[in-house]
């Protein structure tokens, strides 16, 4: 049993690299085809990332505004706000705080709360919302709980900021979908040609009654060595090409801190390595499947 598959796998890294030999320049055109559309995959996917990274960034900067009744003391609020799905953080600013601010901002010395015979502030909690869908959802629970007064947010931003969003994921998907399939179609033709270049030989084999599978298999094999070679030779050009940008964006602006930037996602070559192992091995399938029915 473990002749007969070592046998097999013998047979199959031979009719690969065979096959890819053969090929030639074919193989070197599917190649460079395969690295530009990966190469722009790539691209594609790593700005949808680093866009909404930093639309998520952005959002978290978004506040909620709890202001709370005369009556209630922010102390108590503050541990059952923190578990509210989306929040990430809570200041609490009490009113003794605000009242000393107050009296530092319009410059007077005397204690306000003593002049006003009480303080007229209250407290109020700050919420750190972790993205711009998560703002108004919080909101909504808060503002209806009986120990607040008021909720303020930046409404008009927040569901600015979710649209973009959607619209910037729907827009890199529908990219990233076109290039899946040009991707696929290039491989097609390829080991289309491939397949056709040896038509004697895959007839004799038929004559003999040589397994279908074993004679297409090898087909597919090279379909994925093509996608694994584009998937690396497309993650190299990414890489450069990231350097580059980085370099002169330093050289030309330098008073710009590139420290707090979106960097390049550590999924990004695995995306690339499969992106290219499945198409490649999907054009390559598609191609011997359709042969076949000739």
């Amino acid at each position: 049993m473990l002749t007969r598959t070592v046998t097999q796998l013998d047979y199959l890294l031979r009719e690969t690299l065979t096959g890819l030999y053969r090929a030639g320049w074919m193989n070197w055109s599917a190649v460079s085809v395969l690295t530009t559309l990966l190469y722009v995959f790539g691209l594609g996917w790593q700005g949808v990332w680093q866009m909404d990274q930093g639309l998520t960034a952005l959002g978290s900067q978004l506040e909620v505004s709890v202001y709370l009744k005369p009556s209630s003391r922010g102390a108590d609020l503050k541990n059952e706000v923190r578990q509210l799905s989306g929040v990430t953080g809570v200041d609490l600013v009490t009113r003794e705080e605000s009242l000393t601010r107050l009296q530092k901002e319009v410059g007077i010395q005397k204690d306000f709360a003593r002049v006003l015979g009480s303080n007229p502030l209250v407290d109020v909690l700050h919420l750190k919302i972790q993205t711009p869908e998560a703002v108004k959802p919080v909101a909504e629970v808060v503002r209806v709980w009986p120990q607040v007064e008021a909720v303020h947010y930046g409404s008009e931003a927040a569901e600015r900021l979710g649209q973009i969003k959607r619209v910037v994921s729907w827009a890199g998907l529908a990219l990233l979908g076109l290039l899946a399939i040009a991707t696929v179609a290039v491989v097609m033709t390829t080991i289309g040609l491939v397949v056709a270049a040896r038509q004697r030989e895959i007839e004799v084999m038929q004559l003999v009654g040589a397994n279908p599978t074993w004679i297409y298999l090898p087909f597919v094999l090279e379909g994925l060595v093509l996608g694994v070679l584009g998937a690396a030779a497309a993650w190299s050009l990414i890489t450069i090409t990231g350097n580059f940008i980085q370099q002169q964006l330093q050289s030309y602006l330098p008073f710009l801190s590139l420290s707090d930037a979106a960097p390049t996602p550590w999924h990004l070559p695995v995306i690339l390595a499969a992106s290219g192992i499945v198409l490649g091995s999907l054009g390559s399938f598609l191609a011997v499947v359709r042969y076949a029915k000739h």
